[in-house]
């Protein structure tokens, strides 16, 4: 795609023409440094290109999960290190947690997400005996969608339990697949009228902590028109970047893809991009099919 229509964002089909605007990139990870099966090498290879260049890079992920345990994933899909940081939604909760000082609690969500709570003092328990949730996913997410927790959701709202989400993302990309994520449960239990604490994207404690981190890492605080946030999802990513008020390059061939005309590696339907945004949170400051230098 050579150029957008006016009445769409730029499309930037390489990092390097934008990258001088920036001192600090977030950036996502699942859907723009990998597809949840196979890394992104371009990918890694733009922010190395921007951090030789001077531009602080901090990964920003919805992981349920400390940013340990992204950083080791990374690892096992051979992705280099191409950044300075890791800021997780898991991150987030677990401090979250300490603030509340541990407790009772309901863990739902797969056993890989337990590091959550290492050096936090919780006793985990049955939804009965809980004095909150904490949702990190679905139990198994190869076979289950979120109707099947419609009995549970129901019966932590007649307790009135409080419910942690620890991954505000509805479905992620897995492969070619789409998987359903923590956020379709906490989003179900907000229309049983159930009270939810989101940790994640869209949300502002996420922004905040990086921003906090990026103030350390650089020694002096960032201005918010020299930081950009790149992801793939409208409702996570360009959402999240518009209420921290920052800029997003909005990453088209990952959870939009078939919507925008990408599965089978074509250009983007500028008609769809132009559908999509109009339903969307807003405008991002640019767009591109792949990150790229």
């Amino acid at each position: 795609m050579a150029s957008s229509s006016p009445a769409l964002p730029p499309f930037a089909p390489a990092f390097a023409a934008l990258a001088p605007r920036y001192d600090l990139i977030l950036c996502d990870v699942w859907g723009v440094l990998h597809n949840g099966v196979e890394g992104r090498m371009e990918a890694a290879e733009a922010l190395t290109r921007a951090r030789e260049n001077g531009a602080t890079v901090i990964l920003i992920s919805n992981a349920p999960r400390p940013n340990a345990g992204v950083a080791t994933m990374l690892a096992g899909m051979r992705i280099p290190v191409s950044w300075d940081a890791i800021v997780t939604s898991g991150d987030v909760t677990a401090g979250l947690l300490r603030e509340r000082g541990g407790g009772r609690l309901f863990h739902l969500g797969p056993d890989r997400d337990l590091p959550i709570y290492d050096g936090i003092e919780v006793e985990l328990v049955g939804p009965e005996d809980a004095d909150l949730v904490v949702c990190t996913g679905l139990f198994d997410d190869t076979v289950e969608t979120p109707e099947d927790y419609r009995s549970t959701l129901a019966a932590a709202k007649a307790r009135e339990l409080p419910f942690i989400c620890a991954n505000p993302d509805i479905v992620v990309e897995r492969g070619g697949d789409l998987i359903w994520c923590a956020g379709a449960l906490a989003e179900a239990y907000e229309a049983l009228g159930g009270e939810v604490v989101w940790c994640g994207k869209p949300h502002l404690p996420i922004y905040e902590a990086a921003l906090a981190l990026a103030q350390r890492l650089r020694g002096a605080p960032v201005a918010r028109e020299r930081v950009v946030a790149i992801g793939d999802a409208l409702r996570t990513d360009l959402a999240g970047a518009l209420n921290a008020g920052i800029d997003c390059l909005f990453v088209a061939a990952g959870i939009h893809a078939g919507e925008l005309g990408l599965e089978a590696g074509a250009e983007v339907d500028l008609r769809a991009l132009a559908r999509l945004l109009e339903d969307g949170p807003g405008q991002p400051a640019a767009v591109t099919t792949r990150l790229v230098w």
